[in-house]
């Protein structure tokens, strides 16, 4: 099939490679525009980009996909399909009506929960024990479209939002030439999403990484996991930001003000929390670079007692 990519971060990369060695020809991939990025402020191009200029492929870069010129841009582009995967911008009815099939989406949870822009995040935010892929026919609304075809994917507990990213990642792979091939036979059969089975997963932003132990142990550390890598959880100490990489439930229960630290051991510090007690391994202080609690011990040390978040 002639296809339109339209996807922007690593999650979409898998989907697209998987396109090009299936044989399907690749006319366009439509990405966001290159951001500057690090102190010096270099122009970073797309994941998604930087595979598409590997392989010769047309890249465009709308600042809005919906402006006349980007509709006209994409209209003189001739496909059979158009394929998004966390693309960033939504498209307008008009877009959605130029290809012959449509516009599919590739969407990272197992829709009707989790639709919008962070379902990987609030999977594991809410203690989620699978999630999976769901490929949709797009239609005007977000993530609301009839479902073609989903697989499940296992959350681990020791998951992050990166490695269950890559999870999908692949299960999107896997899913999308087969998919495609149903849609072009007229075999896929869609199913309407149930409204009442829907959730929504909004955007993440940088203030959900602060630390409340005043919350359980748990909670906080999916917390942790959920917010990795971005924005990632953090707390203060000794008036420096600690971030706090990766964390632990443990079933034992707490016994002091929460935030406060229970004991020290070698590899690892145990923080009270308003329920049980949150094991630390992994953290970096402001200005340092991530390293495991043992290593964080030889140069700063933490006693029994001690608070954090304050």
């Amino acid at each position: 099939m002639k296809i339109v990519f339209m996807g922007t971060p690593e999650f979409a990369v898998e989907p697209l490679r998987a396109l090009w060695e299936a044989g399907h020809e690749i006319c366009a991939v439509v990405t966001q525009p290159d951001k500057p990025k690090g102190r010096g402020k270099t122009l970073q191009v797309t994941p998604v980009k930087a595979f598409a200029l590997e392989k010769g492929i047309q890249v465009l870069q709308p600042v809005r996909i919906k402006r006349p010129e980007s509709v006209a841009e994409l209209a003189a582009i001739p496909a059979d399909v158009y394929v998004v995967a966390a693309f960033g911008q939504i498209l307008s009815q008009e877009i959605l009506d130029l290809p012959k099939y449509g516009c599919v989406n590739i969407h990272a949870s197992l829709l009707p929960k989790y639709r919008g822009a962070a379902p990987i995040q609030w999977a594991i935010l809410n203690g989620e024990d699978k999630t999976g892929v769901t490929i949709m026919q797009m239609d005007a609304g977000v993530d609301t479209g009839d479902m073609l075809f989903r697989k499940e994917v296992k959350i681990e507990e020791t998951d992050t939002a990166a490695t269950l990213e890559d999870k999908l990642a692949r299960a999107g792979a896997e899913l999308i030439v087969p998919a495609l091939e149903a849609i072009e036979r007229k075999e896929a059969v869609p199913e309407h999403q149930k409204e009442e089975d829907s959730c929504y997963a909004p955007m993440i932003d940088k203030g959900m990484g602060k630390v409340d132990f005043g919350r359980p142990a748990g909670q906080i550390a999916r917390q942790v996991r959920g917010l990795n890598p971005w924005p990632s959880a953090y707390t203060s100490y000794k008036g420096k930001t600690l971030k706090i990489w990766e964390a632990f439930c443990t079933p034992e229960a707490a016994e002091g003000m929460p935030g406060s630290v229970k004991r020290v051991e070698k590899d690892a510090f145990y923080l009270n929390t308003a329920e049980g007690v949150l094991k630390v391994t992994r953290v970096q202080l402001e200005g340092k670079k991530q390293m495991q609690v043992k290593d964080f011990l030889l140069g700063c040390r933490i006693e029994k007692g001690e608070m954090l978040g304050c």
